[in-house]
């Protein structure tokens, strides 16, 4: 099943590619991740919940842990359409650019654009799992430790994790 998973979340990052952008351009970064890292990862996220007192960090961590594999995608210098839309907060989208600033778990302000384009990417990703029968679940908290751990590049991380079991794992908890 681990080489099934694998195919899978590399069929996702395919699908997660190709998903439309505004202008065309591309900022989507796209990693897979297995083995030790998933599992240095679990183990970040847990501490994380320590650290943090946070115990969804706890709850995702384990879900990490129990994945065969993990799609991680972000957006990695990515640059404002330039529309002038003000949906990032300014009015000009020059204006956004020289203000992205590192806060306590991603990076911004970014355009919104851009952000939707994240979205429509992962959620080509996800809609690809389910047709393969590959129980998925978007998590914004790998995310976090992935960057920090510097398992994939970006201002902002969303990971899905991958499971092939009787039950989906990431449903119930």
């Amino acid at each position: 099943m681990k080489e099934i998973l694998k195919v899978s979340a590399n069929l996702m990052a395919l699908a997660a590619r190709t998903a439309p952008k505004a202008g065309g351009k591309d900022f989507i970064a796209l990693r897979v991740i297995e083995g030790e890292d998933l599992e240095r990862l679990a183990d970040a996220m847990l501490a994380y919940a320590k650290e943090k007192n946070n115990p969804g960090f706890e709850r995702d961590g384990k879900n990490v842990r129990d994945s065969g594999a993990l799609l991680l995608a972000s957006l990695k210098d990515s640059a404002a359409v330039g529309l002038d839309c003000g949906a990032c907060g300014e009015a000009e989208c020059d204006l956004l650019t020289p203000k992205l600033h590192e806060g306590p778990e991603f990076a911004g302000p970014l355009c919104a654009w851009r952000l939707i384009d994240l979205g429509i990417a992962i959620g080509s990703a996800a809609k690809t799992a389910g047709i393969l029968n590959v129980d998925n679940r978007i998590m914004y908290r790998p995310g976090v430790l992935a960057r920090k751990l510097g398992l994939i590049e970006g201002e902002i991380v969303v990971a899905i994790p991958l499971s092939v079991t009787g039950k989906n794992i990431y449903f119930d908890r």
